[in-house]
């Protein structure tokens, strides 16, 4: 009787701590690296400037004095400081101080610049905007050089991860593997395959998903995030099935181990 108990009480523990092989597996990122091109596609990066937008654009030349009119009501001494934190309650990562004129995009798309007016920046990344900006401004200045920074670029990253938050971006990129770098990874309870990002872009929203453990990611339009962008990491069965638990699972199946183990040396000290 004894023998019977102490092995039922054995198969119970190794029921119990069997673990799953491909656990293991399911935690690794990007498994099939070796047979994708490592190169993401550029054209998925370009984000378009957004109503709303804070732009901060710094106009410099050999004398600059020539330029002073363009960078009306900014001095040297303003600066901007943009922190990669969550909410604003954790620990700065990769700060970034940046400094210039700040201009905000209207309704209508416009910025209202020094001297030239109005420039509409609808459908334009950065890049391409600058280079718009340079031209007009050729007409003024000799050999002008252009700085356009974003200097609210915020994502935000939900879920299973360690530190759920919005993050500010101060140089304008990021990928979801930065995003969720910020956000101090997945939770073991986070499902590696299945990604949510939804993006608001020209007052349209799309959706699309990703799946961390295959190298195509990098090939996705969404593996490059874009302003406003939120990923949502869903939970892993594991994680809904302790939810639905009773809390108290674990010191019942406690309480039952050693009810077992008492059972069993009582036996044996009858029997004796």
């Amino acid at each position: 009787m004894k023998g019977k108990i102490l092995a039922l009480f054995v198969v119970l523990l190794l029921i119990g701590c069997k673990t799953n092989p491909n656990r293991h597996n399911d935690l690794n990122y990007m498994q099939n690296i070796e047979q994708v091109a490592t190169e993401a596609s550029a054209k998925n990066s370009n984000s378009t400037i957004q109503v709303g937008d804070q732009l901060i654009i710094l106009i410099t030349a050999k004398d600059m004095d020539v330029v002073k009119p363009f960078n009306q009501n900014y001095s040297s001494s303003e600066m901007i400081q943009t922190n990669a934190t969550a909410g604003g309650n954790t620990p700065s990562q990769g700060s970034t101080t940046i400094s210039g004129p700040t201009y905000i995009v209207d309704t209508e798309g416009n910025i209202d610049f020094p001297i030239l007016g109005k420039i509409n920046t609808t459908n334009k990344s950065l890049v391409e905007f600058k280079n718009e900006l340079h031209d007009k401004m050729t007409k003024y200045v000799i050999n002008p050089t252009i700085s356009v920074r974003l200097a609210n670029f915020k994502i935000t990253v939900l879920g299973e991860v360690n530190r759920q938050g919005d993050y500010t971006i101060a140089n304008g990129q990021a990928t979801i593997l930065n995003a969720l770098g910020l956000a101090g990874d997945l939770t073991m309870y986070g499902k590696r395959e299945d990604i949510l990002v939804i993006r608001t872009e020209n007052g349209n929203i799309t959706h699309g998903k990703i799946n961390l453990q295959d190298a195509n990611l990098i090939n996705s339009p969404y593996y490059n995030l874009k302003q406003g962008d939120a990923v949502i990491v869903s939970s892993s069965n594991t994680r809904d099935l302790s939810a639905k638990q009773n809390p108290n699972t674990g010191l019942y199946l406690t309480a039952a181990s050693i009810a077992i183990t008492a059972v069993a040396v009582v036996v044996s000290l009858f029997k004796k």
